[in-house]
């Protein structure tokens, strides 16, 4: 029997979301119905709002999720009601050419439910990242929900479904981030103090943190970082390559995404360095930089996509930690709201109040 539930919905672009009554239906052959218990509000959720993403309206927003599985479809194993769940929107298919030669965290077909979500008259809803989690209860492909330790609050566990874990894997699988490395972090949101955390982890000697707000290089350090420069009055290049013996770093992660921030990590890096991007551009924007710097400087430049993570490997992994009290999941909640308060949330992520606002269900 369908379950109607209520859930943020963005109708059209740009315009103020609303909770509205929508159907989900019992899940089918390969699916999970998951009862969401909290779900983090990301800068992504926004992009889809403004169309940034795509024009695939009405989204169903909210992916960063926890919560328990209520009913799984017709050949699903591995999985059962009770479960207590993290949601992925990486669910590798096993077949596709990267998960054919050993690389399934990039994965080019990576399973969503096949059912469709709806609105009240029909209109099929479009969840963002395959997702839609800013609703009582979500449908998902089984792969997407990975089950983690029931001990790890809801709150602080579905974080790793997308921001902490794109932090951290950007630092730790992207930039391959080890012992001794000398790492520089620019923009310290939750993706970079996810990132300065990863770094932190993995062993690097010195994180160097970058922003242009003294609240936000304060909370850097609760993190790893050994270091902060403020960027606003400051030459971020000179002050990193000061704070490294003149050399630079082994690491330079863009949690920001412009073109300015792109140009400093590519010029604060050691020789033979390494950038990981993990900020999400404008679909506009441009970088130049000259050829000869690109060749003589040598290094790698690289796009982290979701962390490069494997969710079934790397969630519970990222839960031991945090029950571990290595990672800190519970510092990145700045506050909890309900479904009604999400539009207000955005606001205050928009002006750089919030490291996380988390709907809690």
């Amino acid at each position: 029997m369908p379950h109607e539930v209520r859930a943020v919905v963005a109708l059209k672009k740009g315009a103020p979301v609303e909770v509205q009554t929508i159907v989900v239906p019992d899940p089918g052959p390969g699916e999970a119905l998951v009862s969401v218990q909290s779900c983090g509000v990301c800068h992504t959720d926004l992009h889809h709002r403004e169309g940034a993403i795509n024009d695939d309206f009405p989204f169903l927003l909210g992916h960063e999720a926890a919560g328990t599985v209520e009913a799984v479809g017709p050949g699903v194993t591995g999985l059962a009601p009770g479960d207590y769940v993290v949601i992925a929107w990486r669910a590798p298919c096993g077949a596709c050419r990267s998960c054919s030669r050993g690389r399934p965290w990039y994965c080019f077909d990576s399973r969503n439910a096949a059912q469709p979500m709806t609105l009240l008259d029909g209109t099929p809803l479009s969840p963002a990242l395959g997702i839609g989690a800013f609703a009582e209860k979500t449908l998902v492909a089984a792969g997407q929900a990975v089950k983690v330790d029931p001990a790890a609050r809801p709150e602080a566990a579905g974080l790793i479904g997308c921001g902490v874990m794109a932090g951290y894997g950007a630092a730790v699988h992207t930039g391959g981030v080890s012992r001794g490395d000398t790492v520089a972090v620019i923009g310290c949101g939750g993706v970079g103090d996810a990132a300065i955390a990863g770094a932190s982890l993995a062993g690097a000697r010195r994180v160097i943190a970058v922003d242009i707000d003294d609240t936000k290089l304060d909370g850097a350090t609760r993190f790893g970082a050994t270091h902060t420069v403020n960027s606003r009055g400051t030459d971020p290049v000179t002050a990193v390559r000061e704070l490294t013996g003149g050399f630079g770093v082994d690491v330079a992660i863009d949690a920001v995404g412009r073109p300015e921030t792109y140009k400093q990590a590519f010029y604060m890096r050691d020789h033979a360095g390494v950038l990981v991007q993990v900020g999400v551009p404008e679909p506009d924007m441009a970088v130049e930089l000259p050829l000869i710097d690109l060749f003589s400087r040598g290094g790698a430049l690289k796009s982290s996509w979701y962390g490069d993570c494997l969710p079934a490997r790397d969630f519970p992994i990222l839960i031991d930690q945090y029950l571990s009290r290595r990672l800190d999941l519970g510092g990145f909640v700045t506050e909890t709201v309900s479904l009604d308060q999400v539009e207000e949330a955005f606001a205050r992520m928009r002006q750089g109040q919030v490291l996380r606002s988390v709907v809690v269900l």
